[in-house]
């Protein structure tokens, strides 16, 4: 009898959303990932959840259309995590035609079965508030739909909802070798030095841009597929504009660049999208990529955006589907799922592409084409909250309330940035807190050491970078004295955990 029912290899929102789903079906499921969960691809997006309006062009209509729907779901059940954000798509008159931009936007508001959030409508810019960071040449333009998320949260949380729901989530921990033993898969690992042997029944590759070294080397298959590695770049600099609404820019070589809303004071601007070769673990905007940024954003933007504006960068590496696309842009973002189990042989599913958008219908397929080997119950994710979800989609302004009502000491931003990342659950971090100092140790001027000991404990983090840049984006806040500080506090108090 083998120790799992499932094994994942791979922690990014692939990995952890089949994870979660698996378990919440009684599945015995293992989840292994070589870094921190979400350290890949999976926080360095652009934090969008959304169709992809530029996709109609290419007539991915089925893609579209579940990723419209897949939108409200998400907001409904990560509300804290989420967020309905209106986009600004300004008329340029040398690409595409407004005829052609109202057609797209009517699809795209009438694909998806919108029911939260508001349509598309024609604006004015020179009579309206979002047209005045622009140049005074776009004059028409339009206002449509779509949402933001928290990436790395996302991610996490789905791991964090799995592990309650029994499953085994093991971060830091490379799958050294797997061989198929019959019905099962015997997979060695390797946690911090220490080697280990478990088994599976079956095993899924969701190991996103490090999946094809997966298959050739560490399960010694012929890959299936072909695929292509993509890297997409942003830069973060000060707030552009004063209002909440993004802008989605047109480019002359077809691309389209986002500049959003970003943490309080920031905006962020991406993407882009290029043919990647070498280590998917340490990519980096290139100074092109961030000239290429730059020079979008300031083809719209009345005040142009320079590199010596930058406050951080970051990128990221996609594993795409090559479906022959000539061009990076152009390849489907449509994800793939290659089953592979002979007769009396342990499956193996690997999953090819995919968007953070579609990841919980990624999941209930890839379970879906489990259910010939597993004895898999019904699909229950389209109804269920997320850990500190449990409030109504428009609730965190109430939610914000309660928190200084309960805990006045919390400043305004304080509150709002702890109901965005915890929800309902804010109450077990700072219990019966009435001041400040029993918050413990303070790492700048948001983070404390009891926020950080419930990282630990419940949400996987084992480095500050754990918590600066995935558990929360406080990176972009906290200097190198209080980032020295929190190392030292994680190392001791794991030390003290490890002693115990």
């Amino acid at each position: 009898m083998a120790d799992f029912d499932l094994a994942i290899i791979g922690g990014g929102i692939n990995g952890a959303g089949i994870a979660r789903d698996a378990a919440g079906r009684g599945l015995s499921v293992l989840l292994i990932e070589q870094n921190d969960l979400a350290s890949g691809t999976s926080s360095k997006s652009t934090k969008l959840i959304h169709g992809g309006l530029r996709y109609l062009e290419v007539y991915a209509f089925r893609l579209v259309r579940e990723a419209l729907i897949e939108r409200e779901v998400l907001i409904r059940n990560a509300p804290h995590l989420t967020r309905p954000l209106r986009f600004v798509l300004p008329h340029h008159s040398g690409l595409r035609p407004a005829w052609m931009l109202r057609l797209g936007l009517f699809l795209y508001d009438h694909l998806g079965g919108r029911h939260i959030l508001p349509g598309t409508e024609a604006v004015d810019l020179t009579h309206h508030v979002v047209g005045e960071p622009l140049k005074r040449t776009f004059r028409q333009g339009f206002i449509y739909s779509d949402g933001w998320v928290d990436d790395s949260r996302l991610v996490v949380l789905n791991a964090v909802d799995a592990a309650e729901r029994s499953a085994t989530i093991r971060t830091r921990t490379k799958l050294v070798r797997a061989d198929r033993e019959g019905s099962h898969w015997q997979l060695v690992l390797n946690a911090r030095g220490n080697r280990e042997v478990v088994t599976a029944r079956a095993l899924v590759n969701a190991a996103g841009p490090w999946g094809l070294d997966v298959t050739e080397h560490l399960l010694r298959t012929p890959p299936t597929a072909h695929v292509r590695l993509i890297k997409g770049s942003h830069i973060v600099v000060r707030r552009l504009y004063e209002h909440d609404h993004a802008y989605i820019f047109q480019n002359a070589d077809g691309r389209i660049v986002f500049a959003i809303p970003y943490e309080r004071d920031l905006t962020l601007i991406g993407t882009t999208d290029i043919d990647f070769k070498g280590d998917p673990a340490a990519p980096a905007a290139s100074a092109d990529e961030i000239t290429y940024l730059c020079g979008a954003a300031s083809a719209y933007f009345r005040h142009p955006v320079l590199p010596d504006q930058l406050v951080h960068a970051f990128a990221g590496v996609r594993q795409l589907y090559d479906d022959g696309a000539s061009r990076a842009k152009d390849l489907t973002r449509e994800y793939v799922l290659d089953l592979q189990a002979h007769a009396g042989q342990a499956p193996l599913l690997t999953v090819y592409g995919g968007k953070i958008t579609t990841y919980r219908r990624l999941a209930e397929t890839a379970l879906r084409r489990l259910a010939r080997y597993l004895k898999v119950g019904a699909p229950w994710t389209a109804g269920a909250p997320l850990p500190g979800g449990d409030f109504p989609y428009d609730g965190v302004e109430a939610l914000t309330a309660r928190a200084r009502g309960l805990w006045p000491f919390l400043t305004e931003g304080n509150a709002r940035r702890l109901v965005r990342a915890y929800g309902t659950r804010l109450d077990r971090i700072l219990g019966d807190a009435r001041e400040p100092e029993n918050l413990g140790e303070w790492f700048g001027d948001e983070l404390t050491a009891t926020e950080v000991r419930y990282l630990m404990r419940h949400e996987f983090a084992e480095t500050a970078d754990d918590v600066l840049w995935r558990r929360s984006k406080l990176g972009l806040r906290v200097g190198a004295e209080a980032e020295a500080a929190l190392a030292r506090f994680m190392e001791a108090s794991a030390s003290r955990t490890a002693a115990e």
